[in-house]
């Protein structure tokens, strides 16, 4: 499924041609995704979008009268068209702009969302117990050790709950420990202040160069223009339980953690 880096070069592809213009329609041809798309949806149109940004694997497009989130689920995408050809079968939700452009939600399994909120932010469900940005000031040392103050789960397990870090998905849990030098199955609350000091950095550099490369493809993803994102071609324990290591040639072991699939190198992780 799309995760931190891809869900950001999707709103980097597709911002530059939303903000700042009117939305003149709002087309709902299936409403029924994971959650069921409100009519107070219409209220869009007419309305600026002033603004569109990201909270973790969420997309934000901000106008006077409400938010609209988005989520792309596990094989949704966002397409900016102009002129933007006949619908199809899994084309569920289109934003006509003043532009002439169209932004198209496609989705074949329906696992995304569409969520009209027009109250404050803070008041979101969804958004209102989430973790810090893993590429802000926020997510430091500090404050992932005391998150993970006491946790007796695997440090992958709790470096992938949105509590204690955003967005930081099981592709990318696997490449940042492997680059920590940690084992995804350490306990999270034993870690000490110089390996937590080295996940966070990691953590941080394989996501920015994540976004750099556009994304990581393996099934569904692709970036706003139909690119595919090329990080995949520098992965180095995801998907290859069975192969050899790249640092010490080790065989990878592949276990199941969380029910995700897990792979690390028991030479170079600890």
């Amino acid at each position: 499924m799309p995760e931190l880096p891809e869900v950001e070069v999707t709103r980097q592809g597709i911002a530059p041609h939303l903000e700042g213009q009117r939305v003149v329609s709002v087309v709902v041809r299936q409403p029924r995704l994971r959650w069921p798309v409100d009519p107070q949806i219409q209220q869009l149109a007419g309305q600026r979008i002033e603004r569109v940004w990201r909270r973790a694997k969420y997309l934000l497009l901000e106008s006077q009268a409400g938010v609209l989130i988005l989520h792309l689920g596990m094989s949704g995408s966002l397409r900016v068209l102009n002129p933007a050809p006949a619908a199809g079968k899994h084309d569920h939700l289109d934003l006509v702009l003043n532009s002439g452009a169209v932004l198209r939600l496609n989705d074949p399994r329906r696992f995304g969302a569409a969520i009209w909120w027009q109250l404050p932010l803070e008041a979101q469900p969804l958004l209102n117990q989430l973790g810090p940005e893993p590429l802000t000031l926020g997510f430091n040392p500090d404050q992932l050790a005391d998150a993970l103050r006491g946790k007796r789960s695997a440090i992958k397990t709790a470096l992938m709950d949105n509590k204690v870090v955003v967005g930081v998905g099981n592709i990318y849990a696997n490449e940042a420990l492997f680059a920590a030098g940690i084992r995804p199955t350490a306990v999270a609350g034993s870690l000490g202040r110089p390996r937590l000091e080295r996940l966070v950095t990691e953590v941080k550099r394989v996501l920015a160069a994540a976004i750099e490369q556009g994304g990581t493809t393996l099934k569904d993803f692709t970036q706003a223009d139909g690119k595919p994102g090329y990080f995949v071609q520098q992965l180095h324990v995801y998907g290859r339980g069975g192969q050899p290591c790249h640092q010490c040639g080790g065989e990878l072991k592949e276990i199941k953690l969380g029910q995700r699939a897990t792979v690390y190198c028991g030479r170079c992780q600890r």
